[in-house]
């Protein structure tokens, strides 16, 4: 290994290095301030290591991995809101009992799985991040090993992962028979070569579909979805719908715009076809939910359904539209299930949408920070939510896809339904018929972090897009 191979390592270094510390510092004193505090010094050094890294990109190691301004500002999406999704657990995890501190070493090597999805050039570092991420994220789910739902979720998840991992490497096993190559440029190249499509590499890329349409919770892929986010502790669940689906999201466009997909008329109408299934499947089942998180989960369909149009494009244009969308729906939905998190105590989860029956009179706050993530996901102008949904329509228009921008259209209005129907009991006048945990400071400091990232991309979207635009092509 060089040494440039080595510096550019540094994030994902920083990322292994950190649990292995905590289980040290675990061994010598238990105390979860201390790994709290550590784990919130470590992300932040692997964030600002990037800036490190800058200087030598775009930079390969052994067509295993790739360094470039794409993976880079991945890395950095990842990085960002599993430091939010890590200040969110300080006060959720505090109470519980028991053993709390190796949360945060199974959210290293989560994060240290997506992150290896975002730099990933290789089916072997594909697979060997997509399995560190699965594996890690059985754990988080069924963390809260004396409740019954987390311990149910996380042998659902646990289940239908496997078979979608074994559909993926299957998928991966017989694109290696046809064409002879794992690394996406070897595959582009060797697909470039043979003209007609083998059944046999057919039948693989649809294979890798089922185990990529699985991780993003694609219709109909998405039957997990609710059950493992109602399941799941919070934070958690806030994990698996941002930092999870984006390193799967990294490695996903990366490799179709490297096999060219989106010029491929199968792969145009099956990605089509999910697309429109996941708007309607998503949004019409979470019109009679009265669980939040499973109304998000839902909602994380749909979103996901809005996202894949944008593979449909092919050209940096789109990719660069991809990335916004996710960093603002990233942030969006970190702040819905942060306010979850925060409101739900050792004894109950804060889930029910009655629950938050009159929050804006006894919390106004966290119902304001909670309206306006909800806000955004509806895509309401002066949040970040609109100026993702617009740029996705303004880049679909301009490529002809009109029945996906349709679609995405009629779906949205379906979805500000039920994201206004939780605001307006937010609103409501209620009796105050549970004790709600008083907000820490670590909390707000989140909250707010949450709150100005969903304004500022809403009102000044510029200085992001352009930045993309800069550093984003593939």
């Amino acid at each position: 290994m060089t040494e440039t191979d080595f510096l550019s390592l540094t994030p994902l270094l920083i990322i292994t290095i950190a649990p292995v510390v905590i289980m040290l510092i675990i061994s010598i004193y238990r105390k979860y301030e201390i790994i709290f505090g550590f784990s919130l010094v470590s992300l932040l050094t692997a964030f600002v290591s990037l800036f490190i890294v800058q200087p030598l990109l775009p930079h390969r190691i052994d067509h295993l991995m790739v360094f470039d301004l794409y993976s880079l500002f991945f890395l950095g999406i990842i990085f960002f809101s599993a430091f939010l999704i890590m200040l969110l657990s300080h006060d959720y995890f505090k109470h519980l009992e028991g053993f709390r501190e190796e949360y945060f070493i199974i959210l290293f090597t989560a994060t240290l799985g997506a992150s290896l999805l975002a730099v990933a050039n290789h089916f072997i570092i594909f697979f060997l991040g997509f399995e560190l991420l699965s594996i890690s994220l059985y754990i988080l789910i069924a963390f809260q090993k004396k409740k019954d739902y987390p311990l149910e979720a996380g042998i659902k998840y646990l289940i239908l992962a496997s078979v979608s991992s074994a559909f993926l490497l299957f998928g991966m096993a017989l694109i290696y028979t046809a064409l002879g190559t794992m690394g996406f440029q070897g595959i582009a190249d060797a697909i470039s070569k043979m003209g007609v499509a083998s059944p046999i590499l057919v039948i693989g890329f649809g294979m890798m579909m089922v185990g990529i349409g699985f991780k993003l919770a694609l219709a109909p892929f998405h039957m997990w979805t609710s059950d493992v986010y109602q399941g799941a502790p919070a934070p958690v669940s806030g994990y698996i719908a941002t930092v999870s689906k984006g390193g799967v999201m990294a490695v996903f466009i990366r490799f179709f715009f490297d096999i060219k997909g989106f010029s491929n008329q199968d792969f145009f109408i099956v990605i089509s076809a999910i697309a429109i299934f996941s708007m309607f499947v998503g949004n019409l089942l979470a019109i009679r939910q009265q669980n939040l998180k499973r109304l998000l989960g839902y909602s994380s369909i749909a979103n996901m359904g809005y996202l894949i149009i944008i593979l449909l494009i092919g050209n940096n244009d789109g990719a660069r539209a991809a990335i916004f969308y996710m960093l603002s729906y990233f942030v969006t939905v970190i702040g819905a299930f942060g306010v979850i998190s925060l409101l739900s105590t050792k004894n109950r989860e804060a889930e029910k949408i009655e629950d938050f029956k009159g929050l804006f009179w006894k919390r106004p706050w966290i119902a304001i920070v909670l309206t306006l993530s909800l806000l955004s996901l509806a895509g309401i102008p002066l949040t970040a939510g609109f100026i993702a949904k617009f740029y996705v329509i303004f880049e679909g228009v301009k490529s002809g896809l009109m029945l996906l921008v349709f679609s995405m259209i009629i779906n949205s209005v379906i979805g500000l339904y039920y994201y206004i129907r939780v605001i307006a009991v937010m609103f409501s006048t209620g009796e105050e018929t549970t004790k709600l945990p008083s907000l820490s400071i670590i909390g707000n400091v989140a909250l707010t972090m949450i709150s100005i990232s969903i304004l500022i991309l809403g009102v000044y979207p510029g200085w992001l897009i352009d930045m993309i635009m800069k550093l984003v092509a593939l």
